[in-house]
């Protein structure tokens, strides 16, 4: 039957053996031990995010391991990483940069109407020598 209390897992039981063999003054040293370096784990945490919030609000670069807590491979490939290029600030929006896929910006004098594909249907342009000779006797 239980009293309610919840059961110690295997960890903390294998825990508490080791320290109980432990003399008192041992035992105190080691869970402050424990304390301090947990403490001191959250200090250093706290530290680097206060160093990278400060590094992107003063526009530094930020190294990627320490954005993410821990560095990756190509964080070591030195000569052979690829050069980082920044490109200039462009104001504009989205379709200004669609390249060979924006829509073709067509003359309005070079745009066809309806007229011109009438074909063989099209009246027949007469040759005129002046403005009078539309004017028939």
């Amino acid at each position: 039957m239980s009293a309610g209390l919840p059961q110690a897992s295997v960890k903390s039981q294998i825990f508490e053996s080791l320290l109980g063999f432990l003399p008192d003054w041992v035992q105190i040293t080691v869970l402050a031990l424990i304390v301090l370096a947990v403490v001191a784990s959250w200090a250093v945490k706290i530290k680097r995010k206060i160093a990278h919030r400060r590094a992107v609000r003063n526009g530094q670069p930020v190294h990627a391991a320490a954005r993410f807590g821990q560095g990756s491979r190509a964080d070591y490939l030195g000569q052979y990483a690829p050069q980082q290029t920044q490109p200039a600030p462009q104001q504009g929006s989205g379709a200004d940069h669609l390249g060979a896929y924006a829509p073709q910006q067509a003359q309005p004098a070079q745009q066809p109407s309806g007229a011109d594909f009438l074909g063989s249907y099209a009246p027949q342009q007469r040759q005129a020598d002046g403005p009078s000779a539309n004017a028939s006797a």
